[in-house]
């Protein structure tokens, strides 16, 4: 029988845990500030890193004429982010793995842990298995940014800026980055195509076994070469493990729909990856799930119907001040990402499925439709202390249903206040 989940008995046992925790990140924080050392010994060092963006830029030089360069975003395979420029003419090489050689300067170590820029010489160029899966995806599409879409859902790479700016007006940037979602698509998929040679060879071989657990351990083992494979990013990587913690409490007999499974989820991440404690991904990340499991903590007395069509647009409304503080606009349309969202979790299974039998393009009109609503500019000026409130409820929303009201009055306030500046 599933019992409320109750990690700790004693407030001593969750003082040993959090002990542990902070011994953990402080060996992990040593590591990195070791590493920085090292880096940060000479002038330069050799790094082998992969291009993640690649775009042009253009400065006025003291000559008065206009420079253009190309500016690339790299992480490191020690794990660090930096941006350097290179020559215009340099092909394009995003997906690719480089080797050369950084002139970090005298950066400090908070820009270590958080991204840099250092001037650099590209030593060598050298192709890599995911840019070859890229180049496969764009034999299957005339345009260039449907191209762009469909290679951000299947092998994590970034968004062009346009792009970006496009979807964050819509409220559709999260459909984009890997996260909790698509891994429960993957997840779906890879069971049902193990199911079946498991089932013929567990009644002829071993039919003892939990087959259930057997092909989850199989689906997270092919997940967790997913992951690596991709280069582990943040929000893809706070899906797996709050996975894996929800299995190993799910198989204790806790229930695992659970503020504090996100919790533990989290302080055992940071305490490993000091890092993303600077990752704004991770944190919208983070912040999703936060108002998935808010949303099932204080209305999980509703019929799974309700439960469907209510919570988009509770997760809506409570990302919305977040998502308005950090990007800053929004568009008529940007309501409609309720909707959009819904159908997504059609639209990706199907999509990979189209693209697995030679008709990958069939949507590529209506994406670029799409992205043509996201085109006008329009800015929204929210004050800080809006997103500070909202915060406010929704953490004290754990401890007392009460405070659930106010949240949702304030955030419905928040999103009429940024539909009237539209209007």
């Amino acid at each position: 029988m599933i019992q409320e989940l109750s990690l700790f008995n004693t407030k001593r046992e969750f003082f040993l845990f959090l002990l542990f925790i902070l011994f953990i990140f402080s060996y992990s924080l040593l590591m990195e500030l070791h590493n920085f050392k090292i880096f940060t010994q000479f002038d330069s060092s050799i790094v082998d890193a992969t291009v993640l963006k690649q775009y042009q830029k253009t400065k006025a030089t003291n000559r008065g004429t206009i420079k253009t360069y190309q500016m690339l975003k790299l992480k490191s395979t020690k794990g660090f982010y930096f941006y350097t420029g290179a020559d215009a003419s340099l092909e394009n090489i995003v997906g690719k793995k480089v080797h050369l050689e950084l002139y970090g300067g005298k950066i400090t170590f908070y820009e270590y842990m958080s991204s840099f820029y250092a001037y650099s010489k590209i030593l060598n160029i050298k192709e890599t298995l995911k840019e070859q899966l890229n180049k496969n995806l764009a034999s299957s599409h005339s345009d260039l940014n449907s191209t762009r879409i469909y290679q951000a859902l299947y092998t994590a790479t970034p968004l062009s800026k346009e792009l970006q700016t496009n979807f964050s007006k819509l409220g559709i940037s999260h459909l984009f980055a890997l996260s909790g979602f698509h891994l429960g698509v993957l997840s779906a998929i890879l069971f049902f195509l193990l199911k079946l040679p498991y089932k013929f060879l567990q009644n002829r071989y071993f039919p003892y076994r939990n087959a259930n657990f057997d092909l989850f351990y199989m689906v997270l083992l092919l997940l967790f070469a997913y992951l690596l494979f991709l280069d582990s990013p943040a929000s893809l990587l706070r899906s797996f493990t709050l996975l894996l913690v929800g299995f190993v409490l799910y198989d204790r007999g806790y229930k695992i729909i659970s503020i504090q499974t996100l919790l533990l989820t989290v302080l055992l991440l940071l305490s490993l990856f000091p890092r993303l404690l600077l990752e704004l991904g991770f944190w919208l990340s983070v912040s999703g799930v936060f108002s998935i499991f808010l949303f099932l903590l204080h209305f999980k007395h509703l019929s799974k119907k309700w439960q469907f069509f209510l919570l988009p647009l509770w997760v809506y409304l409570l990302m919305l001040p977040l998502s308005l503080v950090i990007f800053g606009n929004f568009t008529l349309y940007h309501p409609l990402s309720i909707l959009w969202s819904t159908l997504f979790t059609l639209f990706y299974p199907l999509s990979i499925l189209l693209h697995l039998t030679g008709f990958g393009d069939i949507f590529d009109d209506l994406l670029t439709s799409l992205i043509s609503l996201g085109e006008t500019p329009v800015d929204i000026s929210l004050p800080n202390f809006t997103l500070y409130f909202s915060l406010l409820f929704a953490s004290l929303s754990i401890y007392k249903r009460v405070f659930i009201w106010p949240l949702l009055f304030w955030n419905i306030f928040i999103f009429l206040e940024v539909f009237w500046q539209v209007i």
